[in-house]
């Protein structure tokens, strides 16, 4: 039987409505092989407590930016004035009023994923993403180095559900060791780092490929821990007046060609080999494209490179990186080219865009496609290769 490459019959015509509306109906083995536990490689999870202010030294707390929760969602930012655009406080509008959605109940947001047939997760932040360039360095580590501490008191106390992502300096080589220390004593699995390295400090704008940056990349590979990049920084590049929601996010989920491309043409890879990289939330069916256009590229290139690569372009996918999906029909048609080691499914809990409510019908699509024991690696397996559990 031909393996569906539109997802549109799983789509109610109505659509899915708000997270806030929706709950999980999960139930039996969904055609796994009995005894998997599905761990969902990327979910997402809202800071709830002010813990920057709280936890900042006191010469500190007047530069501390602020948690509350306002109108249904949770703000972050400084003396009453959020940091986040309209456009996303009115998408957190939709899922925090769950009280699973928010870092102060763990016990809801269990209670959530198992209904919908997830026992396990992989959380990367939400609105904390406003603090990923805050200008004031010194304050953003310190803010990411307590942010850390947090995430991995939710995790030591989830009793193996729950898996907090981290946050690192990646600015300087000193900074990035020192925080991927604390990061690994805290036994945090993975850190989000961004697509752009924003500036350094003389404003000009960081080359994650330059040999500046090796540094930085020394100090992640001598940790072992796997990196994590996420969609979701892209704004647009001209105002978007009717259905900006939809414009936005269309333009957010295929980010990853530039630093996929830096990996590979500038020679990270090459300098680090033993670097683990994983792509989020951006689907899988972009990989095959990405692969073949980056195979073009090389050979009508090479003869003007700066500098050749050690590999094929192949070995780079094969053996450094995965990317997660929540529902890519075009994709898992196409794992034969992705590698079914490579991908790891997700339900993105408690986004707009999640199988919040609707991942049952999600994970058969992923037995249907792959068959029991290749579903159980991309909706278990590979995640915990991933993280290393």
């Amino acid at each position: 039987m031909p393996v569906p490459s539109s997802s549109a019959p799983l789509y109610p015509p109505g659509g899915f409505g708000p997270p806030k509306d929706r709950r999980g109906k999960a139930a039996g083995t969904l055609g796994l092989p009995a005894g998997t536990e599905v761990f969902s490689a990327d979910n997402h999870i809202s800071l709830a407590h002010d813990i920057f202010f709280e936890r900042l030294p006191e010469e500190f707390k007047d530069k501390a930016p602020r948690i509350w929760y306002e109108d249904g969602a949770y703000q972050i930012g400084r003396k009453g004035k959020s940091f986040l655009p309209g456009d996303f406080s009115h998408v957190l509008m939709q899922y925090d009023p769950l009280e699973g959605s928010g870092s102060a109940n763990l016990e809801a947001r269990g209670a959530d994923l198992r209904a919908d047939g997830i026992a396990r997760e992989l959380a990367f932040p939400n609105a904390l993403l406003a603090l990923l360039f805050y200008p004031d360095k010194d304050i953003r580590e310190r803010c990411f180095r307590i942010y850390n501490a947090y995430i991995a008191e939710l995790q030591e106390s989830s009793n193996g559900a729950f898996y907090g992502v981290g946050l690192i300096n990646w600015w300087d080589g000193e900074g990035a060791r020192r925080t991927l220390d604390e990061l690994k004593s805290l036994d945090l699995k993975t850190f989000l780092l961004p697509l752009s390295a924003g500036k350094d400090d003389e404003g000009k704008v960081i080359d994650y490929g330059s040999t500046a940056m090796i540094p930085v990349w020394d100090a992640i590979e001598e940790s072992g821990v796997p990196v994590s990049h996420h969609i979701g920084e892209s704004p647009l590049s001209s105002p978007c007046e009717v259905n900006s929601v939809a414009v936005g996010m269309m333009h957010n989920v295929a980010p990853f060609r530039e630093l996929f491309s830096k990996y590979i043409f500038s020679g990270i890879i090459d300098r680090h080999p033993g670097l683990s990289i994983g792509w989020f939330e951006g689907g899988i069916n972009w990989v095959p494209a990405a692969l073949q256009d980056a195979e073009h590229l090389h050979a009508s290139f090479q003869h003007m490179l700066d500098r050749p690569l050690d590999h094929e372009i192949r070995h780079y996918w094969d053996n450094h990186m995965r990317a997660s999906f929540m529902v890519d029909p075009l994709g898992l048609a196409l794992v034969d080219h992705i590698g079914v080691d490579r991908v790891m499914w997700s339900s993105d809990y408690p986004h707009n865009e999640s199988t919040f409510g609707y991942s049952e019908e999600s994970l058969q699509a992923v037995v249907t496609a792959v068959g029991p024991d290749n579903a159980a690696k991309i909706v278990s397996g590979n995640i915990r290769e991933f993280l290393g559990v």
